[in-house]
């Protein structure tokens, strides 16, 4: 815990309004995991070629996948501390991976962000984690995104819904409208 502690400046010095896309993951079917250079945001289907829609969820009425969780957004920074090495970040489930400050105060529910051609809007779902995550990361990391810091800077990560179609690409710049 004291080392994850440890990585929260750099964690803080992330970009308040103007960021990058450092990662797109595509979940194709569960337990998969494809990494992707450029990718479609739709309004209906969130990212194409996801599971999304297909998965559902168990936090709507008739199981129907949840409108408010249609993306999910991780800090790049926090992923790095978490995970250690680029090539385990897609195992958190997120979609797009940011250098961003996704804290509540600065991304509050109903925030605009555009990245490539896209705009998404951020969404009041909370984003806590599940059991995959400690199998993949620890307990201690799960405590650390939720632990009062880790949810105040949403280090376990951000929902949110497509509200214009567009491309997205690796290397893309994310900015507050």
């Amino acid at each position: 815990m004291a080392e994850l502690e440890a990585g929260l400046p750099e964690i803080r010095r992330s970009p308040r309004d103007e960021g990058r896309l450092e990662m797109i993951v595509s979940r194709p079917r569960t337990g998969e995991r494809e990494i992707l250079e450029r990718a479609e945001l739709d309004i209906e289907l969130g990212l194409v070629g996801d599971n999304w829609q297909a998965r559902g969820s168990s936090m709507t009425e008739n199981g129907a996948a949840h409108p408010e969780m249609q993306l999910n957004l991780m800090s790049s920074r926090a992923i790095e501390l978490i995970a250690a090495e680029r090539s385990r970040w897609q195992l958190a489930g997120d979609q797009l991976f940011v250098d961003l400050d996704l804290s509540g105060e600065n991304l509050p529910p109903g925030t605009r962000l555009a990245i490539g051609s896209a705009i998404i809007e951020v969404t009041a779902e909370p984003h806590t984690g599940c059991k995959k995550f400690v199998d993949r990361f620890g307990l201690e990391a799960m405590k650390f995104v939720n632990s009062p810091m880790g949810r105040e800077l949403n280090l376990r990560g951000i929902n949110a819904k497509v509200v214009k179609a567009g491309t997205v690409v690796v290397g893309d710049v994310i900015n507050k409208q």
